[in-house]
């Protein structure tokens, strides 16, 4: 909030702090961010969480905390939204998917399964949706400078970058502004025709 509230076009700027795991958290969030500012033209569902195990390995409570935030959170955070966005005569909502929802990778099979489910809840979202007016698309970006990403980089710096050099043509790791700009361009373009696509923006991690 405090970095947000130094660019002067800003606007009002506010926070909540949601345990998107628990079982209406989701709502609470729609509901007083609706409270707050009496309207919500965009909702990004951002919020992500892994698990790393070989399949096998996984606990029960692993794999219900992992669809709870990435998969149930932005269903019933869209659910939620969706009569206020309909009131208002529409609106946006991005969901943050991963390319891994497309492919698969060693170790990553829960995490995998929520996001290509995020990404086929988009297209059931946009299917019912277009026609009052809420449009609606995913973001599945490759790897990015997020803080676990450069702690595991750290961790085995030479791994890091064999895994670059292998999967990743572009040559590096994606910038988070890169995703953030996808998403500006997704919660603001008039481009409504646009409706139920997931957009990969993963350094051709997906090309191979």
């Amino acid at each position: 909030q405090a970095e947000c509230r130094k660019y002067p076009a800003a606007g009002r700027i506010e926070y909540g702090v949601f345990d998107l795991s628990e079982s209406g958290a989701a709502e609470r969030m729609i509901a007083q961010a609706h409270k707050r500012f009496g309207r919500i033209d965009v909702l990004v569902n951002n919020a992500g969480i892994r698990s790393y195990h070989k399949f096998g390995d996984f606990s029960r409570a692993e794999f219900e905390r992992s669809v709870a935030v990435n998969l149930a959170a932005p269903f019933f955070a869209g659910q939620a939204v969706v009569p206020v966005m309909r009131a208002q005569g529409g609106g946006r909502i991005i969901n943050i998917a991963s390319q891994l929802g497309r492919v698969t990778y060693d170790q990553r099979a829960v995490y995998g399964l929520t996001k290509a489910a995020l990404i086929h809840l988009t297209k059931s979202m946009a299917y019912e949706l277009g026609k009052d007016g809420i449009v609606v698309n995913s973001i599945s970006p490759g790897p990015v400078k997020t803080q676990p990403v450069l702690d595991r980089m750290r961790a085995d710096p030479a791994d890091a970058q064999r895994r670059i050099d292998n999967y990743l043509p572009a040559g590096r790791l994606g910038e988070p502004a890169e995703i953030a700009e996808l998403a500006h361009f997704l919660a603001t373009t008039t481009a409504t025709y646009l409706q139920g696509e997931d957009i990969c923006i993963d350094g051709g991690y997906t090309n191979h």
